[in-house]
Formats: structure tokens, C-alpha cells, sequence
């Protein structure tokens, strides 16, 4: 998944497929989207239905402005009860294996000071992708479609600032095909830099099962902080790992999508697929 070979131009193409899925609507034609891609339109259904999991005339169904409140009522997942149920799904995030650790409180408090990040940029389905981890594990993943790459980079070093940062894509390579690839190749470690108090949200969000939401209340009730909704929202927000701990999961008790760190665009796009592969 390196930018410079075949399977990165597929991503960057299905990037661009799924934000003009989006941009152009639901009355969008296959013949429609596969121009604007520059595509036949049986290759442009064959390449997007392989890489997105689903046709585009599904995905479309899922890009609509009452989408997210549906999601609320349908698909509302109490988390304390979520994974005793075997709510799982079909969706692609649980056929991984997700397992995690944590830095120490102390370390933390140092800011990543003694600690070597390696990083590297990739093309994922929601655009490029700055990819970060340590030996243990990914410890950021941050989306710049939305912002810029510059802007990326510049909010996941301030999170850390007294670590050692090192450009080694490949040795990354493995558990971002993991992660964003169509079949789980081998766990996908995470180590989480964060505040006591944001690992407990941070954990949360993770047992919301793909396709399915949940509400910043509802987390807060769930990590033993019935009032302390707004700083879960806050604690939402810092999230390092987007995708991987979905934060995008998270939404208002009205159905409104609240805010996205990468970009409400991002968001959207992230509910839609998710829930059109859950239902494909």
C-alpha cells in the first residue's frame, strides 16, 4: 500500500470514486460516475465493488442526510451489552483481530520523550493516510483529505512531542495492509498514547461493533462518567487512531453527526461504507 505501486493507485482511484459518489448524489448514473473516473462503466463497477466491497449504486443509498439519525434508531448499540449479545456483524473491523496495549500514565506525562515513532503515508479507501507506530504497535493514523498532509503530520508529532520520529513506511506496510486491506492478513497490534481517562473512552469505542453507532452519552454511562459527556466528546475528539478506534461511531442523541477531527466529509463517507458492506 505504498503510494508508488498498483495496489496504492487503486485506493487513490476508489478515494476519489467514493467522494464523488458522494458529491454527485443519489440520482448519479453508473455511466455518470464512471465518466467522471475516466472509467468504462462495467471496469469502474468491477474495480469499485472489488476494492469498496460493495457497487456504487449501494453506497449511494447510504449518502444521505438522514442516514446517520437511521443509524441511531436502527443500529444504536448499548455498549455494555454489545459484545455479550455477539452483536458483531459482518463488517470488515470485525474480522480483525484487534489487540492493544497502553503507555504508562508516567510515559505519557513525558511526551513520548525516549520513544521512536516510525511513520509513513498511505492511500487508504477515505484518501491518504499518514500512518504512525512503534515497535508495539500503530499508535496514530490521521486522514488528510479534509485538511492537508502538512496539517496531519503537525497534529500527531504535537501529540508527542519529545519523541524521535523515523520515515519507515514498510516497516508499517504490514499492519496498515491489515488494517485497510480487503482480508485480514495477520492482527493489527495498537499502542495507545493517551491519558488514563481517554483510553477508558478510547476503549469504548472499540467495542462498537462496524455499521453500528452509539452516543457520546452512552459512552460516558459506559466507563462509569454518566456527566461527563462533554469531556468524552472531548476525549472523542483526541482520538489518535481513526478507523482502527472509531470514533466516527460516535454521535449525537439527535442523530447529528456532531464533529469529525478529519473532516465531517470523512465521517460520512466512513458510516456509509461501513454500513453498506455490514448489509451487502
Amino acid at each position: 500500500m505504498p503510494r508508488d505501486d498498483t495496489e496504492s493507485y487503486h485506493y487513490h482511484v476508489m478515494a476519489r470514486a467514493i467522494e464523488a459518489v458522494d458529491r454527485l448524489g443519489p440520482k448519479a448514473t453508473l455511466d455518470q460516475l464512471a465518466a467522471e473516473m475516466r472509467m468504462s462503466p462495467a471496469h469502474f463497477q468491477r474495480l469499485f465493488s472489488q476494492w469498496a466491497g460493495v457497487s456504487p449504486k449501494r453506497l449511494q443509498q447510504y449518502f444521505t442526510l438522514g442516514h446517520a439519525k437511521a443509524l441511531l434508531q436502527d443500529r444504536f448499540t448499548t455498549l455494555e451489552t454489545a459484545l455479550a449479545t455477539g452483536l458483531s456483524g459482518g463488517g470488515r473491523l470485525h474480522d480483525l483481530f484487534l489487540r492493544w496495549e497502553a503507555m504508562s500514565p508516567g510515559d505519557f506525562a513525558r511526551g513520548g520523550l525516549g520513544l521512536t515513532i516510525y511513520w509513513g503515508w498511505f492511500e487508504s479507501p477515505f484518501g491518504p493516510a499518514l500512518v504512525m507506530g512503534t515497535d508495539k504497535g500503530i499508535c496514530g493514523i490521521a486522514f488528510s483529505a479534509e485538511t492537508t498532509e502538512e496539517h496531519a503530520m503537525q497534529d500527531l508529532t504535537g501529540r508527542w512531542p519529545n519523541a524521535t520520529y523515523v520515515e519507515d513506511p514498510m516497516r508499517l506496510r504490514p499492519w496498515v495492509i491489515a488494517a485497510f486491506g480487503q482480508q485480514a492478513e495477520g492482527p493489527v497490534p495498537l499502542f495507545l498514547i493517551g491519558a488514563p481517562f481517554q483510553i477508558k473512552v478510547w476503549e469504548a469505542l472499540m467495542r462498537i461493533p462496524s455499521g453500528h453507532v452509539t452516543t457520546y452519552s452512552e459512552i460516558a454511562e459506559a466507563i462509569g462518567h454518566p456527566k461527563a459527556v462533554r469531556a468524552v466528546g472531548t476525549a472523542v475528539g483526541r482520538n489518535p487512531i481513526s478507523f482502527l478506534i472509531p470514533c466516527h461511531r460516535a454521535l449525537r442523541k439527535s442523530g447529528g453527526l456532531g464533529g469529525y477531527h478529519w473532516g465531517i466529509p470523512v465521517k460520512r463517507a466512513l458510516l456509509a461504507w461501513e454500513s453498506a458492506r455490514l448489509e451487502a
